[in-house]
């Protein structure tokens, strides 16, 4: 690194002539920046191996300067300031590199420029001083002048000396850009060795094994030779048509063999834990198998386009399945379980076993009683329908006050009634009525009765062979449910012809369960409305346009596709209002309307909203919460501060295929102790 000054060689020769002041600044130049240029600017010294030549040249040069050194020190003052001198003196004593914290600390003027680099030793003996830092003090001089001291410098008639230093300069250069261009080859081979070693982390051809495995997935899992053995047998599959296609029969004979085995071995095995003792043996067998097939069979065309085609397969297989997993959940969710049919089986012959007077139920007074609390109940569940009302007894305050207006078919009805002769339900009224004994509710009057009965709803339920059929794999199964083809489903719509003489009832469906007591929704205002029901409906679901065909225009031109949908199961109802407004009427006329199923699928709900529009006041939302046979992300929390929670979906408590955290809320309503439920392997 050097100091240098904006003075020229021919400005010195007229100054050594003239007698002037400039040649006071040529000997400075020589004695004191020269040698910084050479020491300095490199940070490195000569040892004793260097050239004797040199040295020599060296030496003279500094004889030559001794006189002049003492003449441009008379002068020297005039030029630099004391602070100067005193840094130039102190930082080249020892002939080692100036410090640029003498520099700052003497407070040079702005015009020194300071430039920081690495200096490393081109030498092998001076190898300890590579890491070693040099600053560069170079003063600042008008453009130009500063690029023409080297040219200069050359045309000019230089000593010996002079022309060695710059000789010797010009090869440490050189020494220095090999040493740079080595060191970025370092560099860059150092990069590169670091790539190959992350590489490695991600590296696909595992050594010893047949897999597309990253390392970070070759850990301690507890299926992955069970993995590793199915992606072989995948791989041995694409390999065994690619031999089929290119006549290598024995490998192809080699390939089905080795599938069969790892077929065998495999079997239904989930975990390594699960595997045959001889599953590594295999897995190796099969390894070496494959590779050898690699090499005679891999065209990356063919095994694409055969894993491509392997996919789609796969894919069509999983829509395939899933449609059978919709129809057998379906299924599932609408069988009775056997101990449930036990039971309704056993309470029916001990029904019809028992004397007539004791089939009564006490306090029939009660069935009338516009001031008690009346709940309607449909069912054909005997058990369900149990916990309904044990629940609600349960969490009453005063069970005399409650009264339960039970119907059910037929099939149940001695079962119904022999269950609650037996389990009464404290002071509670109970009332079983069989529907099939509504002599009104016929086909003349009821439409949906009368559709039914039809031979096109027949043929829509049960031929095989109908393109809506369930075996035909139809999106809407939901709407399938044999249920549908019950009236007990369908005469909530006539509670005020079944109870003509109540003026507000309860509506509960037998798949919920109370949780608290419900006599302050008979104290609900209404405001006028028929039905008390709690909103379904968020930002943009459950409302009227996920259940009606809006594309109908009957349907376009009386409803609104946004309005906000609501729950059935827990509905209190203004019989008063209802009678009035003439509500089952309205149903009427659209259910003749939908005969060929224009306006709705099967179900009660779209009726409902239809019938109820702009009739429907919103409770408030912890009377009823939804959700529990299909939705598992319901809040605790929400659960346990609701009215009434709602089993509605394929889930039902009952089932085997209910969710296991929802289903304590049902079971604590259940006493398995129970004789009947004993002798009908009924247990939670």
């Amino acid at each position: 690194m050097a100091l240098k000054r904006g003075l020229s060689n021919s400005g010195m020769n007229k100054n050594r002539r003239g007698g002037s002041r400039l040649p006071i600044v040529v000997v400075i130049f020589f004695c004191v920046l020269s040698p910084l240029i050479f020491f300095v600017g490199r940070g490195l010294y000569l040892t004793s191996s260097s050239t004797n030549q040199n040295l020599n040249a060296a030496g003279s040069g500094k004889q030559q300067l001794n006189w002049r050194e003492r003449l441009a020190l008379q002068h020297v003052k005039s030029i630099f300031s004391k602070e100067v001198i005193d840094v130039i003196t102190s930082s080249t004593a020892d002939l080692g590199p100036l410090s640029l914290d003498s520099f700052r600390k003497n407070n040079l003027s702005a015009s020194w420029k300071v430039i920081g680099v690495n200096n490393t030793s081109v030498e092998d003996n001076a190898a300890s001083e590579a890491n070693q830092k040099a600053t560069v003090f170079k003063h600042e001089s008008p453009k130009g002048r500063e690029g023409n001291i080297s040219d200069d410098d050359s045309q000019s008639g230089d000593s010996p000396a002079n022309l060695a230093r710059r000789q010797l300069r010009e090869k440490r250069r050189e020494k220095r850009a090999v040493e740079l261009l080595r060191q970025d080859d370092e560099a860059i081979a150092r990069l590169e060795n670091a790539a190959i070693e992350r590489s490695k982390l991600v590296d696909g051809a595992v050594l010893g094994k047949y897999s597309i495995w990253r390392k970070e997935m070759d850990n301690e899992n507890s299926d992955s030779t069970v993995r590793l053995m199915r992606d072989q047998m995948i791989m041995a599959r694409v390999y065994l048509t690619i031999a089929k296609m290119k006549n290598k029969f024995d490998l192809l004979q080699e390939l089905q063999t080795r599938i069969k085995e790892s077929q065998r071995v495999l079997a239904d095995s989930s975990a390594d834990s699960d595997l045959h003792p001889s599953a590594p043996e295999k897995m190796k067998a099969m390894g070496q198998l494959l590779s050898k097939a690699r090499e005679q069979l891999y065209d990356c065309k063919l095994v694409t386009g055969k894993l491509r085609a392997m996919l789609q397969t796969a894919d069509e297989q999983v829509r395939s399945l899933k449609k059978q997993s919709t129809f057998l959940s379906q299924l599932a969710a609408k069988t009775v379980p056997n101990g449930i049919h036990c039971l309704s089986m056993r309470l029916t012959i001990d029904y019809y076993l028992l004397p007539l007077e004791k089939r009564k139920f006490p306090r029939s007074e009660n069935l009338e009683n516009p001031n008690l609390y009346h709940y309607a109940l449909f069912s054909d569940n005997v058990l369900a329908a149990s916990v309904v009302v044990n629940s609600t007894i349960v969490n009453a305050k005063d069970s005399s006050k409650h009264v339960f207006h039970l119907v059910t078919d037929k099939l149940n009805f001695g079962a119904m009634n022999m269950w609650f002769l037996l389990n009464p339900p404290r002071k509670a009224t109970i009332h079983v009525e069989n529907v099939d004994e509504f002599k009104w509710l016929n086909s003349s009057y009821c439409p949906v009765l009368r559709q039914l009965e039809s031979a096109a709803m027949k043929e829509y339920y049960f031929k095989a062979n109908h393109p809506t059929s369930l075996s035909s794999g139809s999106s809407n199964l939901k709407y399938r449910n044999p249920k549908y083809l019950s009236m007990l489903n369908h005469l909530r719509f006539y509670l005020p012809e079944v109870y003509p003489k109540l003026d507000k009832i309860l509506f509960l469906d037998d798949d919920i369960v109370v949780q608290k007591d419900l006599t302050k929704l008979w104290l609900v205002d209404l405001h006028g409305k028929v039905n008390g029901a709690v909103e379904t409906c968020g930002e943009s679901f459950h409302r009227f346009d996920k259940y009606l065909n809006f594309s109908n225009p009957h349907i376009a031109r009386n409803f609104d596709p946004n309005a906000c949908g609501w729950a059935y199961g827990m509905n209190i109802f203004d019989l008063k209002v209802w009678k009035k407004k003439d509500i089952t009427g309205i149903y009427h006329k659209w259910q003749n309307m939908n005969e060929d199923r224009v306006l709705w699928k099967l179900g009660t709900l779209p009726p409902g909203l239809i019938t109820f529009y702009n009739l429907t006041h919103p409770l408030e939302k912890t009377w009823h919460v939804l959700g529990l046979g299909y939705n598992p992300s319901i809040d605790r929390s929400e659960i346990e501060s609701a009215a009434v929670v709602h089993y509605n979906g394929n889930m039902k408590p009952w089932l085997e295929l209910a969710m296991t955290k929802y289903r304590s809320y049902w079971t604590k309503f259940i006493k398995y102790d129970h004789p009947y439920l004993r002798n009908c392997n009924l247990s939670e």
